[in-house]
């Protein structure tokens, strides 16, 4: 009997990790970082629940560090099969997992014992195996896989798993993060037929993106409103995707002149490197995306664009006077340049915090959201005086009307839904509409519980 194991991302959007077994093959899909309140919370550290040295090969849907976080320590504790994902993926992974392994260097004054160094790294990446989208990989006869654009960010991709379960033939799919399309930058997320079982994502699974058209006029309104007040539009922004995001949406308003001359900081190595890897990757662009490169048009680069690589130049960026627009990780403000940047701005009245990215409950930047007026940042409390806005349409994830509609050309075949990556509301909420709107069977599993498959 084929079973699936939800040893991460079960009421809870971070952790992922899902062990998918059969009579011959026992492989992960994904294999993430729990995160909330710190970079790297206290599970992360404890054993896995199944042998590493047991798994034949593991299915990377996509880079963020909730999805790949632990990879690395898999391959520590005694993993040694093939990884394998698109090669944007799988570039991401590599550069994501240096810079996380700087970051949890923290975590040996808290745990004694770091998770994963640098030679892991190196070891994690001589099992890498760049996959095409489209393109079916036998691991046996009676085992395949197929990976699908998820849309989500760049190199995403959905997991179809076919297999047999004695003379019948089945098909397993693994949604990853689906994406908020349509993209600036990506592609629609593919849609899918065929498939008896579904585990699929539930960030936003109890609500809609409001303003997704209108993303980039709320950018407008939000840089003209503070050049007129003389402030810093600061961004918290993940390195990956949504600062690129931005800046191909910067370069548009500055190059269409619908913004004020107003210079734009992009602070922080990782997001740099992550630009450079997009820059490398226009294979994976939309049809739009790529036209605009093939034109000739530099889109991550205009003028009064400042990269910052090093913190000497991260700290001449208060020599400039306001306005000015600070884009800083990470994502959350639980770690990375943003901290300091809040420091000196979070109190400032003409100042704006501008949130364009998922919070997770628990995160500095969840609670500021919530209204905290005073906060804890870098070992210091700072008053929240500034303006605090949020534009929903650069999420990176589907909505629940978009993650529904993907569910529905399945639902003919669909034998059982598993909602998992969302919070305890959104993962039930889905679920409900799931069998009221589509007719179909669905639950949210608990943590490290599995279900056996028919």
């Amino acid at each position: 009997m084929a079973k699936i194991f939800f040893y991460g991302g079960a009421k809870s959007v971070t952790g992922a990790n899902y062990l998918f077994t059969t009579k011959k093959h026992r492989v992960l899909v994904d294999c993430g970082l729990f995160q909330g309140s710190h970079f790297c919370e206290p599970i992360n550290h404890e054993p896995f629940q199944y042998d590493p040295k047991t798994i034949d090969c593991i299915f990377l849907t996509h880079s963020h560090l909730d999805h790949i976080g632990r990879v690395a320590k898999l391959v520590k504790d005694g993993f040694s099969g093939k990884i394998y994902s698109t090669s944007a993926t799988l570039d991401f992974t590599y550069i994501s997992l240096l810079d996380a392994a700087h970051l949890l260097k923290e975590d040996e004054k808290r745990h004694k014992e770091i998770l994963f160094d640098e030679h892991d790294i190196e070891k994690t990446k001589k099992l890498f195996v760049p996959v095409d989208y489209g393109t079916e990989i036998p691991l046996s006869k009676d085992f395949s896989f197929i990976l699908h654009d998820a849309g989500h960010i760049l190199g995403s991709a959905f997991v179809e798993i076919k297999y047999k379960e004695g003379d019948k033939d089945r098909t397993i799919v693994f949604s990853g993060d689906l994406g908020n399309s349509p993209s600036p930058l990506l592609n629609d997320t593919e849609k899918l037929v065929n498939a008896d079982y579904l585990l699929v994502e539930s960030a936003y699974g109890d609500r809609l993106h409001n303003d997704i058209l209108k993303r980039q006029d709320l950018l407008e309104d939000a840089i003209e409103d503070t050049f007129k007040e003389g402030g810093v539009l600061l961004i918290p922004s993940f390195a990956m995707e949504r600062t690129q995001e931005l800046l191909y949406e910067l370069n548009a308003l500055v190059e269409e002149k619908r913004v004020p001359k107003i210079p734009v900081f992009v602070d922080g190595p990782l997001a740099i490197r992550m630009t450079e890897i997009f820059k490398k990757h226009p294979e994976f662009y939309n049809e739009k995306a790529a036209g605009v490169v093939k034109s000739g048009d530099e889109i991550f680069n205009f003028p009064g664009l400042h990269f910052t690589m090093t913190s000497s130049e991260s700290k001449k960026i208060n020599d400039v006077p306001a306005p000015k627009i600070i884009i800083a990780g990470s994502g959350m403000l639980n770690g990375g340049r943003i901290g300091f940047h809040l420091i000196r701005y979070l109190s400032d009245k003409k100042s704006t915090l501008l949130f364009v990215g998922y919070q997770v409950a628990g995160s500095l930047g969840r609670r500021i959201l919530e209204g905290e007026k005073e906060v804890f940042v870098l070992g210091g409390r700072v008053k929240v005086n500034c303006n605090i806005k949020k534009i929903e349409g650069y999420s990176a994830h589907a909505d629940r009307k978009a993650i529904l509609n993907w569910i529905g050309p399945m639902r003919h075949r669909l034998k059982k839904v598993f909602v998992v990556q969302g919070e305890d509301n959104a993962a039930n909420s889905l679920a409900c509409g799931i069998i009221d709107e589509i007719g179909v069977d669905a639950i949210a599993p608990e943590l490290s519980k599995s279900e056996t498959l028919d």
